[in-house]
């Protein structure tokens, strides 16, 4: 399971428990007998009638606290194994570098760049050289939030700090710990991707 798939599954829990505490409180709040009322003359039958509809009320309004507690109680256990399932199953790339096969967990890479036939892996400490295309590698990460911003220069969306536009119509972009990329007017329209929630008027790329 992807890093994306269990976020999706957190966020549909999330939702299915407010959707159905939502509906909860509609049934309640909308009940018939919350509008009854008792005429001043009242027979056996009516005093009986409104009674039960006293008690029903009451046990109506209490008993929804229980139940929510209890699929607040399911949900939060749910989460806590998706984080959990999150950890465990955190998409690493392996590779081979002077001899060793290396796993390095793919959040920590902040870009990947074209050098001749090898392309470098970019973590904030290091960099380490691999023996395949920008093209091929591009491909490869693509599903876990990287996006080709140049010819040369492949960023980890989750990465990124800051974009700056520029006159020509490119963008400066930096990362976490400083470094800067140019995104060039081909992939201008990957930063899209960046974020899935934009506030303002301004936006990227149209």
């Amino acid at each position: 399971m992807s890093a994306r798939e269990i976020q999706d599954e957190k966020a549909i829990a999330s939702e299915m428990f407010v959707q159905q505490a939502a509906r909860v409180n509609a049934e309640v709040s909308t009940s018939p007998l919350r509008g009854a009322t008792i005429c001043s003359t009242k027979s056996r039958r009516d005093y009986t009638l409104e009674s039960t509809a006293d008690e029903f009320r009451e046990a109506a309004n209490t008993s929804l606290l229980p139940v929510i507690r209890v699929d607040a109680a399911n949900l939060m256990r749910v989460l806590r194994q998706l984080e959990v399932t999150a950890k465990r199953q955190a998409p690493r790339i392996a590779f081979k570098a002077k001899g060793r096969i290396l796993l390095l967990d793919l959040a920590d890479i902040l870009a990947v760049q074209a050098e001749g036939n090898y392309v470098s892996l970019r973590p904030r400490t290091n960099s380490y050289l691999v023996h395949e295309s920008l093209s091929s590698m591009a491909e490869k990460l693509k599903p876990y939030g990287f996006i080709r911003i140049h010819r040369s220069v492949v960023v980890n969306i989750s990465a990124v700090e800051e974009i700056q536009p520029l006159p020509t119509g490119e963008y400066r972009l930096r990362v976490k710990g400083g470094k800067e990329y140019l995104v060039t007017r081909t992939y201008k329209h990957n930063l899209r991707d960046l974020a899935q929630l934009w506030v303002g008027s301004e936006r990227l790329c149209g």
